[in-house]
């Protein structure tokens, strides 16, 4: 892998993983038209942890008020959600990662979930906020969805945005949730990777940190400006280019 390839796939990481259009399935496909080869697991362990600093950018201030003041009960209650949804998706990764493996691989699967993506998307814009709030039935589903998402082509961010929409959570609590509980899942994730790949991690320095880097910046403008398009009710125009995709994939 080149200089020149690693930023770009920190690029697509970091505009993929927060609009919801698979930063997994972009990842596959962009290493496949790249030609690139081998350091998968790593790279993505890499890029993951660029746009996870890109939430802890974003959302300080709504990090330091959750844990600065944990005796209130709306505080731990919201950290007890946060907890019930990332459940979910840490039990599937650990049981069934090589299965998610195997699916990188496979890029009908991936013009699939896309498809899958898309329909999901597009459904959201039927779902009418009721202001509702976050409790453990919504914490679940919102977190089997997010599991979901394992499989390269559905969209972490849309899964977790439609079901809290559908859940009667309006748009920006739907999306504030959403990235808060990617905190836990992306660090389990890296900790996981990094013990497997510690004793054979190949990726030269300056490429790593290259990746790492554009995927921080890109992700920081992404996740701003979909927070500001929420709010135009327009989450669902994503689903058509999910479509338009795997149907690209799928013929090709």
């Amino acid at each position: 892998m080149t200089l020149f390839e690693a930023i770009v796939l920190g690029i697509v990481q970091g505009l993929t993983e927060f609009l919801p259009i698979s930063s997994s399935g972009h990842l596959v496909l962009m290493q496949h038209l790249l030609e690139i080869e081998g350091n998968g697991n790593e790279f993505e362990v890499l890029v993951h942890l660029g746009t996870l600093a890109s939430i802890l950018v974003v959302f300080s201030s709504d990090i330091k008020l959750l844990f600065l003041d944990l005796k209130t009960k709306k505080n731990q209650s919201y950290i007890f959600h946060l907890f019930l949804a990332s459940l979910p998706a840490a039990i599937a990764g650990i049981w069934f990662k090589d299965y998610f493996e195997l699916l990188f691989d496979d890029y009908s699967i991936v013009s699939k979930a896309l498809l899958f993506t898309g329909l999901i998307l597009i459904s959201s814009y039927f779902f009418k906020s009721r202001n509702k709030k976050h409790n453990i039935i919504s914490s679940i589903l919102i977190g089997f969805f997010q599991a979901l998402a394992i499989t390269p082509g559905i969209s972490r961010s849309g899964m977790t945005i439609s079901c809290a929409l559908l859940m009667g959570i309006n748009a920006k609590d739907a999306a504030r949730f959403s990235f808060l509980m990617a905190i836990p899942v992306i660090s389990g994730a890296g900790f996981l990777t990094f013990i497997d790949s510690y004793n054979n991690f190949s990726i030269p320095i300056a490429i790593g940190f290259a990746a790492l880097l554009s995927s921080f910046l890109i992700g920081v403008l992404a996740l701003k400006w979909l927070l500001n398009w929420l709010g135009k009710g327009k989450f669902h125009y994503f689903g058509i280019y999910c479509i338009l995709l795997g149907l690209l994939i799928m013929i090709n």
